[in-house]
């Protein structure tokens, strides 16, 4: 008796059981450890566009115009965010079909078969997505800096949106998404192409089409608070770690080493920038260390996860160089009012990165060139997808600003600028002492 009743127990048991496995597989597939470290990422990236960006933009411009900047940030911010949750997360990571080499479809449509129980990997799709999302907030805020202090705030609102979903989401997918340069081997970790050459483009179109601002190349047009630009250079210090660590997707290896060269990179820029600074002008500036430091992060982004901290402090050291004589060549020999240097930095940053990756995957500790990659090969992917991210977003955003333009206009009048955009566009004052 005691014999059965043992056996059907176990029969109960292992009935039990066995309605649990389909439980268990998932519980296997979903990694707590890797979510955990995305979900931090994702706050650490969102931190990076408010404060950081906001408050980094928000110093550099004149007292007249800080409310502007931070709205545009923060309007920026929410807008992108309704965007991606309506339809362009599924344009950049979603399956298009016969398109799915340009472009994803419209499958998670107000995130359509998305759920608690929805994997991407080893996290929930949940955070995959968000995580994602907080880059598609940062790239068009970080044009904002080209345009500062003379755009409508409307018009600013309508380029960004329609360059989310004609210029951002279609370069994602190619990327990052199963697209064609992601078939091709791009090595681009967290944002070379997408983020920052694809920013840089916009805001070099951008510098073009509006011209430069009243008084540029005449009237001096400091930094109002380097403090604030500080506390925010140093907020995007720390936001890029989960901005590129956080793009391994996982607690491991990749995300150690993306964090570490990335903090090298970093260093390096920052001392690089100061130093030409200090040679060629005989000071060095706060405004100069802080600017070399995002020209170093700008530039290890695309390569994070392929290079070795030796390749890093190269990497740092020639964004420093440069991004510097960049800056300096497109003001003063060009005069093109790129008024936050969004081109020189992040634009020539992408791009010198992505081109880099490609030599040091392979040499100084890298990751290791792919099988049936060698290293001319290789630099010839990374320099098509600088080529065609460069050349389709910036016809495209010239495309979006002449349509603006036509519309609604993209430029405030000439009274409005010299009153300041705080007061004009937004009947509000960043002091009131």
């Amino acid at each position: 008796m005691n014999l059965l009743k043992s056996k059907g127990y176990a029969v109960v048991m292992f009935a039990v059981l066995a309605g649990l496995l389909p439980s268990l597989a998932l519980a296997d597939d979903l990694n707590g450890a890797d979510t955990a470290w995305i979900l931090t990422s994702t706050v650490l990236v969102l931190f990076m566009t408010i404060p950081g960006l906001a408050l980094f933009y928000g110093g550099l411009v004149r007292s007249k115009n800080v409310l502007s900047v931070l709205m545009q940030c923060f309007a920026i911010t929410c807008m992108v965010s309704i965007l991606w949750l309506v339809f362009v997360y599924g344009l950049a990571f979603g399956d298009g079909g016969d398109m799915n080499k340009w472009i994803g479809g419209f499958d998670q449509f107000l995130y359509g078969g998305i759920d608690r129980d929805s994997l991407s990997g080893t996290i929930p799709e949940t955070v995959f997505s968000m995580f994602q999302m907080t880059f598609a907030i940062i790239t068009p805020a970080l044009i904002v800096g080209a345009f500062a202090e003379r755009m409508k705030f409307s018009a600013m609102l309508w380029f960004s949106a329609i360059w989310l979903i004609v210029v951002y989401a279609p370069v994602t997918h190619w990327v990052w998404g199963g697209g064609w340069l992601q078939d091709m081997g791009l090595l681009d970790f967290a944002g070379g192409t997408v983020v920052h050459v694809n920013a840089g483009a916009a805001a070099l179109v951008a510098a073009l089409v509006l011209g430069p601002r009243k008084g540029f190349g005449k009237t001096a047009m400091p930094p109002h608070n380097l403090t604030m630009t500080v506390a925010g250079a140093a907020m995007l210090w720390v936001g890029w770690f989960g901005f590129n660590a956080g793009s391994a997707l996982a607690a491991n290896g990749d995300a150690g080493m993306a964090m570490l060269v990335t903090h090298i990179s970093a260093a390096a820029g920052s001392l690089a920038w100061m130093f030409m600074e200090w040679v060629r002008h005989g000071k060095p500036s706060v405004l100069g260390i802080v600017t070399g430091m995002v020209a170093g992060l700008g530039t290890i982004t695309p390569a994070s996860g392929f290079v070795g901290p030796v390749g890093a402090l190269i990497i740092g050291l020639s964004a420093g160089v440069i991004c510097y004589l960049a800056t300096a060549y497109i003001k003063r020999v060009l005069k093109i009012d790129d008024s936050l240097d969004v081109f020189p930095v992040h634009g020539v940053g992408g791009i010198l990165g992505t081109l880099l990756a490609g030599i040091f995957v392979g040499t100084l500790g890298g990751a290791g060139l792919a099988e049936g990659m060698t290293m001319g090969s290789q630099v010839w992917v990374q320099f098509v997808g600088v080529i065609v991210t460069f050349v389709y977003c910036a016809v495209l955003s010239w495309i979006i600003l002449k349509l603006v333009d036509a519309v609604i206009g993209l430029r405030v009048s000439a009274d409005q600028e010299t009153e300041g955009l705080d007061i004009a566009l937004h009947d509000e004052t960043g002091y009131n002492l």
